[in-house]
């Protein structure tokens, strides 16, 4: 698994280790106020949590306006036609007013679209469980199975949590697996315009095999 670790020289005053693993990593890179991107007449809200730059080009060049918010925002009273929760760092259980702000929006019925930690984020608002994985996935040739497809993607990612399978709620199956070891890739409700991808649709460069999501995303906006 993962090894914390120091350099240290040897008359230097000792040097505690920081655990990572209890620090709120998304408050220290998520925007403090909302910015507002213009484009398009549909409007989305961006949850930054840590995004991407390429995941708001993706959603411009789509002729969508997007309202990036702070991880911790009520964005409940936003008129918007979809959400995005973004990727980001860290332990997703930590992001605790991201999770019940997105209780919040499974409840109006809006379109939602999670991307990396957003998977484990919109997993723990529905009711699933999320775990650190023993090795993490790291890369941009990482495979990932399309559940009930012969389909597979070439995706890139970064991510050291995964959702639990297992604990799904029944209105909700898995939609994508990784190929090496068997672990969640995606989410996605059986009725509803809820999904999410545990890999980085917006990699670049590449690979873009699962740009359609976007896309995808895009046709649901109300």
């Amino acid at each position: 698994g993962t090894m914390p670790g120091k350099i240290i020289f040897t008359d230097s005053d000792k040097i505690d280790f920081e655990d990572v693993n209890a620090t709120d990593l998304v408050s220290e890179v998520s925007i403090k106020q909302p910015t507002e991107y213009k484009r398009g007449k549909k409007k989305i809200i961006l949850v930054d949590c840590g995004t991407k730059n390429n995941i708001i080009k993706a959603f411009l060049g789509r002729n969508i306006s997007v309202l990036r918010v702070p991880y911790d925002y009520d964005f409940s009273k936003e008129k918007a036609d979809g959400v995005l929760i973004s990727n980001g760092p860290g332990d997703p259980k930590m992001c605790k007013s991201t999770i019940e702000n997105t209780k919040r929006a499974i409840e109006k019925n809006i379109p939602i679209l999670g991307i990396c930690l957003g998977s484990q984020i919109l997993a723990l608002a529905a009711g699933a469980n999320t775990y650190k994985l023993k090795y993490g996935h790291r890369g941009h040739n990482q495979p990932c199975n399309e559940q009930g497809t012969k389909r597979c993607y070439i995706t890139s990612q970064n991510h050291g949590y995964a959702v639990e399978s297992e604990s799904l709620p029944e209105d909700w199956r898995e939609w994508f697996i990784n190929d090496n070891d068997g672990t969640n890739e995606g989410i996605i409700h059986i009725s509803k315009p809820f999904f999410a991808a545990q890999f980085h649709p917006e990699a670049s460069p590449g690979p873009d095999d699962s740009e359609f999501i976007f896309d995808m995303f895009v046709r649901t906006l109300n």
